[in-house]
């Protein structure tokens, strides 16, 4: 696999970590009733969402490749 599929297909995994903390935000602020699992809901999220970030990041400033 070239190194352009690969960051390809990593960018597209962050943007799916970011879609799935989006969902689970949701969930975990406005459907979910018991307090325990709303925390381990938003905790798990905003993983999803930092993790997804920093992936983002890394696509972005390792720069095109040749």
């Amino acid at each position: 696999m070239s190194e352009s599929m690969f960051k390809m297909w990593v960018s597209i995994a962050g943007m799916g970590l970011m879609a799935i903390a989006m969902v689970v935000i949701y969930l975990s602020r406005y459907k979910i009733k018991f307090k325990f699992l709303k925390a381990i809901t938003a905790i798990i999220a905003y993983l999803c969402l930092i993790i997804g970030g920093l992936i983002m990041v890394y696509v972005v400033f390792t720069g095109p490749t040749s």
